[in-house]
């Protein structure tokens, strides 16, 4: 029995305590609206503090950065206008004149500067795509130049998520450094907002949703591309049934998330429209590699504590346990890609740098195990995001493992408790996907694979996996500017990340999204929406 069954015949009952739950009734008839389901939150509006997707979502509609994606997916300018290289160890950006904070105040070369010393400095979860970068300076008002410790063709890639703030606001509101989000701080930037971007913050209230309205004044207001949304609210609803139940009452007119077993259904409903793409995000498992014991492991019989992650027979057992076909067939419905691939080639990554996924095998599991002493298996917690697909991807993920005898306790935890475990290392197993920016490469490889370092380096390697050889081929991607040889060098680090299976890739994502028929978006393959060209009829 599917989600879809009574929810028509529920939805007139539904949509009054979905109104008042989350205030979702329309405004004027006259303006355009847009409101838009999830079951994730965007956690704060410090557009330095976190680097998920969803928070991305939200916050780059508010903040811009200096460069963006077209909707083709290609690089191009925002607020910079222009950049070159002026010599190997600087390049200078050309910024836009006559921008505006929401506030009113110019944006200058001066709001620049300030933006990146903010995301350079910890606790900024941005500053590890910004490696390399020794200083920000002001040429003029509206020139600023990037002077690096050593060369780096594709800086402007990396700069697509870094977002412009204003100097002024952030001083006179005490907001100077980027929110501490794993200590739970709580700052201005947390809960207001002052960006140059098509829409302005109206209200964020956490874990129910998030108001904006178009800004008059954006720069931008004449492009061709835009459409005529002029509200927009973020609600999270993190149940699969209420989702699709506003979307049948029309409390909602986008869902991001809608449930996987609901998918093909929908696709036959006349009154809902569903739009699909693949994603260039990889999920994955990953596993304590650092430290001394893992938590519920027996000590060896020379009675010291141990950490079976640390043997890489054990992580290859791991690998072999798991059905992906299985899961993706039962649990996603099909929408999912399995990969041996820890990249996407979206990133610039060779195709099937790593051959096929590890053969699914539960006996050779049992046998890698019994040859890294662990003949009885050992019992260990796999930590998961406490969203329904993710939930149900990772019981059968520990379903598999405790058959070949990693008898695995499964604990899930709200986003808010789960991403700051992730960045502080503190999981022995766990499930996750990263999104990285097309065409660089090296940014998922400096985010997941360097040995983390606290400043950047390793920043979302929540297993705490080091490799001074892979350390070594991530640095020296970054300064490579010749494209034969980086691509030779991606290739070298992944294959040598793969055979070390520093991580256990998963699936690439089928993106769906169900909507209203009066709506049209543009959907990009990170699983971001950009309001500004949503149109709603």
């Amino acid at each position: 029995m599917t989600l879809l069954r009574g929810l028509r015949a529920a939805a007139a009952k539904t949509a009054w305590s979905l109104a008042l739950a989350f205030g979702l009734a329309l405004p004027a008839a006259h303006a355009a609206a847009l409101r838009i389901a999830s079951a994730f939150d965007p956690q704060t509006m410090d557009p330095h503090s976190l680097a998920l997707q969803y928070h991305t979502r939200v916050v780059f509609s508010i903040y811009e950065a200096l460069v963006g994606r077209d909707q083709n997916y290609h690089l191009v300018p925002v607020l910079a206008t222009s950049w070159s290289q002026t010599d190997p160890l600087t390049w200078r950006f050309r910024l836009r004149p006559d921008v505006h904070f929401h506030d009113g105040s110019p944006f200058t070369a001066e709001d620049a500067v300030f933006s990146f010393e903010r995301a350079l400095a910890p606790p900024s979860q941005r500053q590890f795509v910004l490696k390399g970068v020794k200083r920000v300076r002001m040429v003029d008002p509206l020139t600023i130049d990037f002077e690096l410790s050593a060369p780096d063709a594709s800086l402007p890639q990396k700069l697509v998520l870094v977002a412009m703030m204003s100097k002024r606001w952030a001083i006179a509101h005490h907001v100077e450094r980027a929110q501490d989000f794993n200590a739970r701080q709580e700052t201005f930037a947390v809960r207001n907002a002052n960006g140059t971007g098509a829409y302005e913050l109206e209200r964020y209230e956490p874990d129910i949703r998030t108001t904006l309205k178009a800004f008059p004044q954006w720069w931008n207001r004449r492009s061709a591309d835009n459409g005529n949304v002029d509200a927009v609210s973020f609600v999270t609803i993190r149940s699969d049934a209420t989702r699709l139940a506003a979307l049948h009452s029309g409390e909602v007119d986008l869902v991001l998330d809608p449930p996987y077993q609901d998918v093909e259904q929908l696709r036959h409903d006349p009154d809902i429209a569903i739009t699909q793409i693949g994603d260039i995000a990889t999920d994955y498992l990953t596993f304590d590699q650092a430290s001394p014991a893992l938590p519920g492991v027996a000590p060896g019989p020379d009675g010291r504590p141990r950490n079976p992650f640390k043997d890489v027979r054990v992580r290859r057992a791991v690998y072999q346990a798991i059905n992906i076909d299985l899961v993706i067939q039962k649990v996603l419905k099909g929408l999912a890609t399995p990969t041996g691939d820890l990249l996407s080639p979206d990133f610039g990554a060779p195709v099937a740098v790593n051959g096929p996924r590890q053969r699914y095998d539960p006996v050779q599991a049992r046998e890698l195990l019994r040859q890294a002493g662990y003949p009885d298996g050992f019992d260990l917690t796999m930590d998961c995001v406490n969203v329904a697909f993710r939930e149900h991807v990772c019981q059968a993920i520990a379903a598999m493992l405790t058959q070949v005898g990693i008898r695995t306790a499964l604990h899930t935890s709200p986003s808010t408790q789960f991403f700051p475990m992730i960045v502080q290392g503190k999981v022995s197993l766990a499930e996750f996907g990263f999104t990285g920016t097309s065409e660089d490469a090296w940014q998922s490889l400096n985010g997941l694979l360097h040995t983390w370092d606290g400043n950047g380096a390793g920043t979302f390697n929540a297993g705490r996996y080091s490799n001074a050889r892979l350390d070594a081929l991530i640095d020296a991607i970054r300064t490579e500017g010749d494209v034969a040889r980086r691509r030779t060098l991606v290739a070298t680090a992944l294959k040598l990340a793969g055979e070390d299976i520093a991580y256990v890739p998963l699936y690439r994502r089928t993106l769906s999204w169900v909507m209203q028929k009066k709506v049209h978006v543009v959907m990009l393959p990170d699983d971001t929406i950009p309001v500004r060209w949503a149109s709603v009829k």
